[in-house]
């Protein structure tokens, strides 16, 4: 097993990565310090619930604790007030108090909305995050929590830092191919932003990595966690240095906005952003061989580069409008000096973005 702990005082907290950990879940908990007494909820998602929660309601029963269990339909549409709404029914119907847990088995889309269920509930309660994807490992970590609205993306939220993170790799072995791509965008990502040497280690193990080969994915996943850990233990609140994990993120998020968080997977859209993010940044001045080794990197990890012809620019301006990261009518981008390296660039001129937007839609696109 690889632990590798957030450093946040107080509110610190370990991430451990292995086989076999959702057995263990049970004691995990009495360990943490959640009493018998307080009932635990588990939200997870209606393709990983009928596979892996009766093994995770066993052992939290066979330590001796009453399990509720909200199992929600699959994919990012149930990011929303009314999934909330019936997640917190359940919870309330379940006598949760305010020594109770609640445990996300699943992706993302379990993680940000559990989260924000256990950030909410009576105030705040316990939250441990059981991430089921490779895309996960980075939502799992760091305490951000949401919903979507139907302008925006992760609009509805808090910060708020789970107890733990469990996470057990025998999970990803049932991953289809097109999830375990998406997945691999964000591990890049945390190469790309702040690892020169992992971000092209990632691009020479490309194929090991599709392959789901344990010795390739425990690195990489490792690397990946410890590199937001340090980010986040550095700036839990996004004052600062926290930003640069959103490289990718503000095209990314109004992509999955304008096609109606259906169309790409949350690291498909991503990682068009990273490309439109290194376009930009060859129009700010930097190297244009920063764009080319960013598709290079993503394409070998089976990710799409370009946007389709039918997305209107229109709309993916529209889209950024409703950010958390426009602030005052102006723009703001993670932009990559190099492979490895960013900068926060504030006061990005719309017609620039505009330019890019169009540029990735200059060759077409399978997707």
């Amino acid at each position: 097993m690889r632990s590798i702990t957030v450093s946040l005082g107080e509110r610190s907290y370990p991430i451990h990565i292995g086989s076999g950990l959702l057995r263990e879940i049970g004691g995990r908990c009495v360990e943490a310090g959640f009493p018998l007494r307080s009932p635990i909820l588990v939200v997870s998602d209606s393709e990983v619930g009928p596979r892996y929660l009766p093994m995770v309601e066993a052992s939290l029963r066979e330590r001796g604790y009453t399990v509720v269990s909200h199992v929600i339909p699959a994919g990012e549409a149930s990011k929303s007030l009314a999934v909330y709404e019936e997640v917190i029914t359940t919870a309330i119907q379940a006598g949760l108090d305010r020594s109770s847990a609640v445990l996300a088995l699943g992706g993302g889309v379990v993680g940000d909305l559990a989260g924000f269920v256990a950030a909410s509930y009576m105030r705040g309660i316990g939250f441990i995050q059981m991430p089921t994807t490779i895309l996960a490992h980075d939502s799992s970590v760091g305490g951000k929590v949401a919903v979507n609205h139907p302008l925006a993306k992760n609009m509805i939220g808090a910060f708020y830092q789970p107890a733990m993170v469990l996470y057990d790799l025998d999970t990803l072995s049932t991953l289809p191919p097109r999830q375990v791509a998406s997945g691999l965008a964000e591990v890049v990502k945390h190469g790309l932003i702040l690892d020169r040497e992992f971000a092209y280690w990632c691009r020479g193990h490309a194929s090991e990595l599709l392959a789901l080969n344990p010795e390739a994915l425990g690195f990489a996943l490792e690397r990946g966690c410890a590199i937001k850990a340090a980010v986040v233990g550095n700036d839990e609140r996004e004052h600062g240095q926290r930003a640069i994990l959103n490289l990718g993120h503000t095209i990314g998020h109004a992509i999955e906005a304008v096609g109606g968080y259906g169309v790409f997977l949350h690291g498909e859209a991503i990682a068009i952003g990273m490309a439109g993010s290194a376009l930009l940044a060859a129009k700010l001045g930097r190297d244009q061989a920063i764009y080319e080794d960013t598709v290079s990197m993503l394409s070998a990890l089976s990710l799409p580069v370009r946007l389709p012809a039918q997305y209107s620019e229109d709309e993916l301006m529209e889209a950024m409008m409703h950010d958390k990261k426009f602030k005052e009518g102006k723009m703001t981008f993670v932009v990559p000096d190099s492979i490895g390296a960013v900068s926060i660039v504030n006061e990005v001129q719309q017609s620039a973005v505009r330019e890019v937007l169009a540029q990735l839609k200059k060759e077409g696109s399978p997707w």
